[in-house]
């Protein structure tokens, strides 16, 4: 297992230098000028052909991709925020822990909830608590993250007065953005787990462990839901990567100061370091989760091996 984990952690590196050209191009090709931005309107030429070359715009992309990637990776430095003048570095890590735990929560409901409707929409099929199940999901699913979140903060934060409408701190405040951003990944697990039950439960070895009069609970819980998990674990690690893109709105719906609304603000701004440095953070986390997902394997089902 150590050396799959080494390998894949090795394939990582070409993945993440194209993502970083994909990202580097696609900002500095952007319409926008990053000194107007940084500097205002208002410069004279002659000013501005100065501050272009103090801050190296006016050397080919090549040249500035060079001494971005020489920074980043000799020095760790990814830059300077032109809106805010601050360490784009310094600003991540304030923020990457507010947007990790609200992920890391979003994710835990969505487990929690998704996995046990669907072992009960599976176990109890075709019955009321199945139809229930599955058009709840299906309801889920339809509804975009925004509008919930709207509706959930106008009925347990303005109405009821339950939790505050924004903010964070406490767990009040990380309540409804988690229930927000795992609301539709719930959703998508109960259909998989639900389907991915029934396809067990017609396996020869479920039907032998029922024929020695095992109680329909330990041949669900011991025999069944192990071989289960496998396709919807794979699932649960793509979906954390929908996540991280959910965030961001729901982030802004409820003020949340993670890096989704670091992100949505940059762009808005046309801060290149910032969006240059949050796309490879993303792409990263998404690549880490993947490689967990897949380590993850040989302990719900020790029959496989990494060779």
């Amino acid at each position: 297992m150590i050396q799959f984990a080494v390998r894949r952690i090795i394939g990582m590196i070409p993945i993440l230098l194209i993502i970083t050209i994909i990202a580097f191009l696609f900002v500095h090709l952007t319409p926008g000028d990053p000194i107007r931005i940084m500097y205002g309107a208002e410069l004279d030429q002659e000013t501005y052909q100065t501050l272009r070359a103090k801050e190296g715009f006016d050397q080919p992309l090549i040249v500035q991709y060079g001494t971005y990637m020489y920074n980043m990776l000799i020095q760790g430095d990814f830059g300077s925020s032109y809106r805010t003048k601050t360490e784009v570095s310094s600003e991540i890590m304030r923020r990457f822990g507010f947007t990790f735990t609200l992920t890391m929560l979003a994710m835990f409901w969505a487990i929690l909830i998704g996995i046990f409707v669907g072992i009960i929409s599976a176990t109890k099929r075709n019955t009321v608590w199945d139809r229930v199940g599955m058009v709840s999901a299906i309801t889920a699913l339809s509804v975009p993250e925004f509008w919930f979140g709207l509706m959930v903060m106008q009925i347990f934060a303005v109405q009821l007065g339950w939790f505050p409408t924004s903010g964070s701190g406490t767990f009040a405040h990380i309540f409804l953005p988690s229930i927000t951003l795992g609301f539709g990944v719930a959703a998508t697990i109960v259909r998989f787990t639900r389907s991915s039950v029934l396809e067990v439960m017609r396996e020869d070895y479920v039907r032998t462990a029922r024929a020695k009069g095992q109680k329909e609970s330990v041949v669900v819980w011991s025999h069944v839901l192990r071989n289960a998990l496998i396709p919807v674990v794979t699932m649960t690690g793509l979906q954390f990567g929908f996540l991280i893109g959910g965030a961001v709105v729901v982030e802004q719906v409820f003020a949340w100061p993670g890096l989704g609304s670091y992100l949505v603000d940059s762009i808005l701004a046309r801060d290149y370091p910032v969006i240059q440095a949050l796309i490879l953070l993303f792409s990263f986390q998404f690549l880490v989760v993947n490689l967990l997902v897949d380590i993850s394997y040989g302990f719900l089902n020790p029959q496989i091996r990494y060779d």
